[in-house]
């Protein structure tokens, strides 16, 4: 059986997931940020107890369908902003969503506003703002090379797009160190 699986968002994220599941007798067959697969089939009681399993490590089993939508494009974005190089892809977000989830942009993107109270666009811009801040931190690369690695056509253009959102240039940041985002709360 395939589960829906609210916060999952790296490669940990898998690892609790799995281990909570392997501690109430299931194998995993598949598992993916976001979902897993695994055998026997659980029951409603069975459910029940992966669902409480699940909670105490901070992660929900999801079994209306927008809702399951709206976390698959959350992990999409997820999964391209936080683990892709942004400069090699070159990716739209429209095209990319509505390719993997074969569904129009415009419904994507009317459904993830009416149920997160917010835009695909403004999303997408929140999880690079917290890689470029992660990039940041680690200090191994300059403002420009971030700009590239993010897939920003320059440093000049990062730094309005981070002020906009953090209210602090790059450069401020830095010295402030205001701090991150888990990925799951933003």
């Amino acid at each position: 059986m395939k589960l829906a699986v609210k916060n999952m968002v790296c490669d940990r994220c898998l690892l609790v997931v799995r281990q909570q599941l392997q501690a109430l007798n299931f194998n995993v067959k598949a598992i993916g940020l976001g979902w897993v697969e695994a055998e026997p089939d659980p029951d409603p009681d069975q459910l029940i107890a992966i669902a409480s399993a699940f909670k105490v490590v901070g992660f929900e089993l999801i079994d209306d369908y927008k809702a399951r939508l709206i976390e698959q494009i959350k992990n999409i974005i997820i999964e391209t902003v936080q683990h892709s190089d942004m400069s090699e892809l070159n990716v739209n977000f429209s095209t990319l969503l509505s390719e993997k989830l074969q569904k129009t942009y415009s419904y994507l993107s009317n459904l993830f506003s009416e149920q997160e109270d917010n835009t695909i666009e403004h999303y997408i811009f929140r999880q690079k703002v917290e890689k470029i801040k992660e990039l940041m931190e680690y200090g191994d690369l300059n403002l420009n090379e971030i700009a590239f690695k993010m897939g920003y056509s320059s440093s000049a253009h990062l730094s309005t797009q981070f002020k906009k959102m953090t209210g602090f240039s790059p450069s401020q940041y830095r010295i402030e160190k205001t701090g991150r985002k888990a990925l799951d709360q933003i």
